[in-house]
């Protein structure tokens, strides 16, 4: 009876050193993610974001021009063309007129589907100016905002997605997002594979930071690596 006892006393024993070994490992990973790729895409874009109209604005751009099949590094830079044209607002965008939309994306090297961009660019600065008089906070009211943002020309469920991951800094009721692709940069790097686990690892206003993380490192084997190599793991 006694043996039975400290034996079982001895595996929950085993067992709490192995999650406490667990822990420190996924938080020495977490910090350095954090510390080497945390970066938000809106920042690096150039976007403090405010839960004001124009910096939601042009985070929905950079949404819709990260959720094409071109280099993330490409959609940032013309981004950021676009915010250097002045069209930081759905009115701008849509008073732009078309060529001076697609000189813009040119501009940040957005060549590829510079045109068909500048048409949903204005298409959905109409929309977004009649639905919401251009101000994308009032979509938070909407019963589906998921739904809501889809009906933005060029918005789909990747844009969504890519929109909610940065958001959620301003947007806490969107807490934790992390979505499949988030999801598929915790496994590259043995984190917990659920948003809540993973949530727990870092404070709330920086779950935009990991996000962004977790997206480069499913997106770059290097980022993985070089993240695992810092965490010495």
């Amino acid at each position: 009876m006694a043996r039975s006892r400290q034996s079982r006393q001895s595996r929950q024993s085993r067992q709490s050193q192995g999650h406490d070994r667990r822990d420190r490992r996924d938080e020495a990973v977490v910090r350095a993610l954090l510390e080497r790729h945390g970066r938000t895409y809106a920042a690096e874009a150039g976007i403090t974001l405010r839960d004001t109209p124009s910096p939601l604005y042009r985070l929905l751009v950079l949404s819709l021009l990260l959720s094409a099949r071109i280099r993330a590094d490409i959609a940032v830079a013309a981004s950021r063309a676009l915010s250097d044209a002045g069209l930081r607002t759905p009115r701008r965008m849509a008073d732009a007129g078309w060529q001076r939309r697609v000189d813009a994306l040119g501009e940040g090297g957005y060549r590829r589907y510079d045109e068909r961009t500048s048409t949903q660019l204005g298409e959905g600065a109409e929309l977004l100016l009649r639905a919401y008089g251009g101000d994308l906070r009032k979509t938070r009211g909407a019963g589906d905002l998921e739904r809501a943002l889809r009906e933005v020309p060029g918005i789909g469920p990747v844009g969504v997605a890519i929109f909610l991951r940065e958001a959620q800094a301003v947007w806490p009721e969107f807490r934790p997002y992390l979505d499949r692709k988030a999801l598929q940069g915790a496994e590259k790097l043995g984190l917990p594979g659920s948003a809540e686990k993973l949530a727990e690892l870092v404070p709330e206003d920086d779950l935009a930071r990991l996000a962004a993380g977790l997206v480069r490192a499913a997106l770059s084997a290097e980022v993985a690596a070089d993240v695992r190599e810092a965490a010495e793991v």
